[in-house]
């Protein structure tokens, strides 16, 4: 199986996306191209890697067969070192063990597993790193090698495979708004609840409401992470992948979709709710949407990530590498909580003696 390496046409360095500059950059010669003068350059290139398609991912795109996509690794030949590159079957880019250059795997995002779209890396690791210490900080019983250079050195930026879908909603709430008024009569206290029919409509236009299409990646804390900017989102071109980690869909659409009309579903909800108002209390909720127009995209959307594993135990936590928001499950420090707490017990005990002394 072949790579697609992007080299430097000045001194035959690698070519990665540079985010602050929003340009492809060579670190040996420093210089910097566009998007559309690597397109250029590597025109025949990318058109090799395309018809070049992975025999089984082309089969299972014919067939539609969405159900078994590990079906072990693949060797790929690095074009730098000449190594053999052991990738999973998901992996669409990666490093070279040896001499870790960045590496495009070719025909991995071929038929339906190429993307439409893509949004570019836009924070780099320095900056993504510096953020999760400043996040670390507020934090502090977590364990003492849980930000060190050597777990921060497994920071990694991948690219990961999003379905994206949008259609019309038209929401119809109906309810009962409660209106209590009470008062005294004697000795009794009396409430008075009246009853009201309540009913909402709305049509609402979704776009682009994402869901991760990785079996491996977390749900929870991709959502954690929304929302990405769309206005930034360009048409798909494999040299953006040079120097990032990169994974293809393994949960079709199909396995999604439910998911997503119930992130809409409440959406429409909380929308409609929000208009009801001037009742003491609301009962007997329901919500019926029509869906219509609905449009599914595939896209690569920017993360970097970071696992820590402590007492049996994997924490993930990752980084939007658009926006910069970061979420995650801190691990805790048993010795420094009790440690903490300890100290804490000590200082009260030697207040309550200095209180005790002073009244004696």
């Amino acid at each position: 199986m072949n790579t697609v390496q992007y080299k430097c046409p000045y001194c035959g360095g690698e070519l990665t996306f540079k985010p602050e500059e929003k340009k492809f950059g060579c670190d040996y010669c420093d210089s910097f191209f566009t998007e559309e003068e690597v397109a250029r350059l590597y025109e025949e290139t990318n058109k090799q890697a395309e018809a070049n398609a992975d025999p089984d991912a082309q089969t299972l795109a014919d067939e539609n067969d969405y159900s078994d996509f590990e079906n072990g690794t693949r060797l790929y030949e690095c074009n730098s070192c000449g190594a053999q590159i052991i990738a999973e079957e998901t992996s669409a880019a990666t490093f070279c063990y040896y001499c870790h250059n960045p590496v495009v795997l070719a025909g991995r995002l071929t038929g339906a597993y190429r993307p439409n779209y893509v949004i570019p890396f836009g924070i780099t690791r320095d900056k993504a790193v510096a953020d999760f210490k400043k996040w670390c900080s507020k934090r502090w019983f977590l364990p003492s090698d849980f930000k060190s250079e050597q777990q921060l050195e497994k920071m990694s930026g991948v690219y990961v495979p999003f379905w994206l879908t949008s259609c019309d909603a038209d929401a119809h709430l109906s309810c009962i708004g409660e209106k209590r008024r009470s008062w005294t009569s004697g000795d009794y206290r009396i409430t008075e609840t009246s009853e009201f029919a309540v009913k909402r409509s709305g049509h609402f236009p979704f776009g682009r409401v994402p869901a991760d299409g990785a079996k491996k990646i977390d749900d929870a804390l991709m959502n954690a992470i929304e929302p990405y900017n769309y206005k930034e989102i360009r048409d798909f071109s494999m040299q953006y992948l040079s120097g990032f980690l990169a994974e293809k869909y393994d949960v079709a659409w199909e396995d999604v979709v439910g998911q997503t009309k119930g992130r809409i579903h409440q959406g429409c909800k909380d929308k409609l709710r929000s208009t009801v108002s001037g009742y003491d209390g609301i009962k007997a909720e329901q919500l019926n949407v029509n869906y219509s127009n609905m449009k599914k995209e595939y896209a690569l959307l920017p993360v970097w990530f970071m696992n820590y594993h402590h007492k049996g135990k994997t924490y993930s936590f990752a980084v939007n590498a658009q926006t910069g928001k970061l979420a995650g499950t801190p691990p805790l420090s048993m010795p420094k909580l009790l440690g903490f707490c300890g100290g804490l017990l000590v200082v009260l005990a030697i207040v309550i003696t200095l209180i005790g002394g002073a009244l004696l």
